[in-house]
Order: C-alpha cells, then sequence, then structure tokens
C-alpha cells in the first residue's frame, strides 16, 4: 500500500497530538509532533533567559537558534515519542502553562519558523508519517494527500487543558486558561508568517462533542477512504 502523508492542523488544546498520536500507532505511521518543537524552543527560551521584561531578545534567539537541536525518541512505555532537547528528554517540561503562555510569540517569530519548518519538511521526505500542528497542511506539506483541520470552542478547549493539568497534578486556574485559549487563537491566526488558518483542501472536524473513540474512527475511515480507493 502506498504510504501518505497526513497533515493534521488546528487550534491549541483540540486534542490533535492525541488524534495524530493515535492515529499513527494504528496505522503503523511515524508521528511528529511539531507544536513540541516549537514548545521546546520556547522552553530553551525560558531556561536562558531570553524572555526579558520587555519581551523576546530576538537577536539573541537568531543567533543562538543552530544551538537548538530537537528530535524525538519512542518511549518503550507509552509506545509514542517523546521530545528531546540538545539530548534532554522535555517531553513534560514543554507541557506546562508557564511554557503554553509563552510558546505563541515564539512560533510567530519568521526565523524561528524558517528553522522548524526545515527540520520538519526533512523528517517527512520518505511520507508514511502524521504530523500536526498549526500550518502543516498550509506551509509545511502542501501537497499532503489528507489535511484534516480541527476546531472546538475555546471554553472546551479550555476546560480539557484544566482537567489535563489536574489530573498531573498541577495547579490550575480554569478562567487563566481560558484566556490564555483566546489569545493563543488570536495570536495564531493573525501572525505575519503561516498564520493558522483551513487550507482549502482540508476536512474541517469540529471535535466539540466528540469522545476520544469516535474522532479516531472518523480519522480512520478518512485514511482508509484514501488509501484504499488508491489500490
Amino acid at each position: 500500500m502506498k504510504k501518505i502523508t497526513i497533515a493534521i492542523d488546528g487550534f491549541s488544546s483540540c486534542g490533535k497530538s492525541t488524534m495524530a498520536k493515535d492515529l499513527a500507532k494504528e496505522i503503523g505511521y511515524i508521528y511528529i509532533d511539531s507544536g513540541a518543537m516549537y514548545r521546546a524552543v520556547t522552553l530553551y527560551s525560558l531556561q536562558q533567559g531570553i524572555f526579558g521584561a520587555d519581551g523576546i531578545d530576538e537577536v539573541r534567539l537568531q543567533q543562538e537558534m543552530e544551538q537548538i537541536h530537537i528530535s524525538f525518541q519512542l518511549n518503550a512505555t507509552t509506545g509514542r515519542p517523546d521530545t528531546y532537547l540538545n539530548g534532554v528528554n522535555v517531553e513534560q517540561q514543554i507541557r506546562t502553562m508557564e511554557v503554553s503562555s509563552h510558546v505563541s510569540p515564539i512560533a510567530a517569530l519568521p526565523f524561528v519558523r524558517e528553522a522548524m519548518v526545515k527540520q520538519q519538511q526533512e523528517m517527512g521526505k520518505a511520507k508514511g508519517i502524521v504530523m500536526d500542528g498549526r500550518d502543516i497542511g498550509t506551509t509545511v506539506f502542501p501537497d499532503a494527500e489528507l489535511k484534516i483541520f480541527v476546531t472546538a470552542s475555546p471554553e472546551i478547549r479550555a476546560q480539557r487543558r484544566y482537567d489535563e493539568l489536574k489530573a498531573k497534578g498541577e495547579q490550575a486556574n480554569l478562567q487563566e486558561i481560558l484566556e490564555n485559549v483566546k489569545q493563543r487563537d488570536y495570536i495564531d491566526q493573525h501572525r505575519e508568517t503561516s498564520p493558522l488558518r483551513k487550507a482549502d483542501d482540508a476536512l474541517l472536524l469540529d471535535n466539540s462533542q466528540l469522545t476520544i473513540a469516535e474522532q479516531k474512527e472518523w480519522l480512520y475511515q478518512q485514511f482508509n477512504r484514501l488509501t484504499q480507493s488508491d489500490c
């Protein structure tokens, strides 16, 4: 069976990563979390003091981009890839509220996006991948055979994020998370480079009222529809 490229884009906290990971595991494809790459750059910036009182030190970050090496390694316990920043597993650190509240300004920087897109395109040359993010179907892989655009209401997405953080034992404020979700939506849609938008040929999935199992079944149907028709 011919391998294809699957691009899953959408708003923050829509469950894109969970959907993409599950689909990749189900069909034997490689999963790449593009959002984790931007989160890793954000974590690096926080750790190195690149965020200051006046915002991001863009000159310094651009100078240090070549020092930021992001990779993925399969976690034998979870069966899913973990994110590594300069050889260190940062999968848990990049999922914190602190990183979430700083990632959109970092991801909006043209030189950061250029560097990440270049890495992502290199990862996907052989096809047989599922990648999720904000601009996968529009910028990274505009020729992807299957494109999905995921959305849900800000309130539902904030609640999901809140539940996720509480389940990890972390402090969380629902109103603060909701404001963060709305702010990220605005920044993602209005940034100059590769703004978040639905590709013309992408399938729209509003998962506000869907269970994970229902999403998984819907995605698998779309994959079969394409791959079986090519047989």
